[in-house]
């Protein structure tokens, strides 16, 4: 069971999310929250695998959320869903760790496989967002720095660039499905990061792979 946490200032998009989620197999809305200081009160108590998030909170908002989420928790997987699709607030979520970003207008049932496909260490996007991404980070790219990866974390870390899932990296490498996750958590302890999106940014911008 997925255990998931909504934080959503409008209470008929929060509600809405909360009965989308229980109403799923597999998938189930532990708390719901107007602010990320009340979700953040909690998530210790009662941790969520996953935080569903919108950047425009009263008080702290969502990038600042999420930043403190993954300050408490390195493993819960937060996703961003919002209005926004301006290229500083979806980089700024990537970069402080958000695990994918999803905008409002995201059909219900994409929503609900984004958050499956967050647990299981995923990065869903929506497509424009994706493209944005993209974009952003080639522009974004700076000299290339020492390349502190070996050659098949490199092969690996590109392959999650190109929207591959383990299995499929470890087919196409001949390798098993641990070890594609060994080279993973190797890749994220080098490059100080938590999130395959922040890994792949940082790598794009330091010209770590193209």
């Amino acid at each position: 069971m997925v255990r998931v946490s909504i934080v959503e200032d409008q209470d008929l998009i929060r509600e809405g999310l909360a009965i989308l989620v229980d109403g799923t197999p597999g998938l189930e809305c532990i708390h719901q929250h107007a602010s990320a200081e009340s979700m953040l009160s909690v998530i210790q108590q009662q941790p969520p695998d996953v935080v569903l998030m919108d950047i425009e909170l009263p008080g702290m908002n969502g990038i600042e959320g999420v930043k403190a989420v993954k300050a408490a928790m390195p493993d819960c997987e937060v996703l961003m869903l919002t209005i926004y699709e301006e290229n500083e607030k979806v980089f700024d979520a990537l970069c402080a760790g958000a695990s994918g970003y999803l905008v409002k207008k995201t059909p219900p049932a994409q929503i609900l496989e984004a958050i499956l496909e967050a647990a299981r260490g995923g990065s869903p996007m929506s497509s424009q967002i994706a493209r944005k991404v993209v974009h952003l980070l080639r522009h974004e790219r700076s000299t290339p720095d020492t390349n502190p990866l070996t050659d098949r974390e490199c092969q690996i870390l590109k392959a999650l660039a190109d929207g591959n899932g383990y299995k499929a990296i470890g087919h196409d490498l001949h390798i098993s499905v641990d070890t594609v996750r060994f080279h993973i958590r190797n890749i994220y302890l080098k490059l100080q990061v938590h999130t395959q999106s922040q890994a792949v940014a940082h790598a794009v911008r330091r010209g770590l792979i193209d």
